[in-house]
């Protein structure tokens, strides 16, 4: 398979498992319905969320279809890409480790793209369009926390910088630990 073919498919797998996420992010802090964007992500991800609705329940606000949806689309990615180079073999199951590792890696870039959208659009005053009010919808129930912990400097509020912080921890350090775990798997 050519390179460009490969980064082609890379890119597309990893913008639908990040659509599908936020479809799963969407409902878990019921974020408006009615704005255009939430129900363009819920008919661009229907075709593949709504036949696992059927035997996967909703848990809670956490919508169980959507989540494994991304995970089966990052896996399928895999599958793809070994069936292509003829290396199908039992440990393609581990795939599904590693499908779940990337799906948790975009997981912490929806949250900190999204407290870098709020914070650029707080600066330009832009707070009212309905795209940022929806990534604020998603992202406020992980600000919440640093909100009640780090009150407002005067005008300033500085608790994005240190949630931001976080998951800029999360990602060096959790994430490459939970990697370190995978590829043993992959043999």
């Amino acid at each position: 398979m050519s390179q460009s073919l490969l980064f082609i498919l890379r890119v597309a797998t990893d913008i639908f498992v990040l659509i599908l996420l936020v479809r799963a992010l969407l409902q878990l802090v019921q974020a408006d319905f009615y704005n255009p964007i939430s129900q363009t992500v819920f008919k661009i991800c229907a075709p593949l969320v709504e036949p696992l609705r059927k035997v996967l329940p909703t848990i809670g606000r956490l919508n169980l279809a959507a989540v494994v949806a991304a995970l089966l689309v990052q896996w399928a990615f895999y599958v793809i890409i070994l069936a292509i180079s003829g290396q199908l073999s039992p440990q393609l199951f581990a795939y599904l480790a590693v499908a779940a590792f990337d799906v948790l890696s975009a997981l912490v870039e929806i949250y900190f793209w999204g407290i870098f959208i709020l914070v650029i659009s707080s600066w330009v005053g832009t707070t009212n369009h309905p795209t940022v009010r929806l990534v604020g919808q998603i992202v406020e129930p992980y600000m919440r926390p640093f909100r009640n912990l780090i009150p407002p400097i005067g005008m300033i509020d500085i608790s994005p910088m240190v949630a931001i912080f976080a998951l800029m921890l999360i990602q060096s350090r959790l994430l490459p630990m939970i990697g370190g775990l995978i590829k043993p798997m992959l043999g």
